[in-house]
């Protein structure tokens, strides 16, 4: 593993984390949240592993189904 990655790793609590088949499943039954599918699967992820999201992202800060922070 290397550039960014790596980098981003190095910070206490950051790890990567394997997409799973509940999470897959999951990112497809948010409901009232948007279709990019990319987003679905970050908030999927964010809610099979109870985490909160880091972001500035509007439309996953506005959505009720998933802890932020921002």
């Amino acid at each position: 593993m290397n550039g960014w990655k790596q980098l981003a790793l190095v910070y206490p609590e950051v790890q990567l984390l394997n997409l799973t088949l509940p999470i897959v499943v999951d990112s497809t039954q948010l409901s009232g949240f948007h279709s990019d599918p990319f987003d679905q699967v970050i908030v999927a992820t964010a809610r099979v592993y109870g985490c909160p999201l880091l972001t500035v992202d509007a439309k996953i800060l506005n959505y009720s189904g998933v802890e932020t922070l921002s």
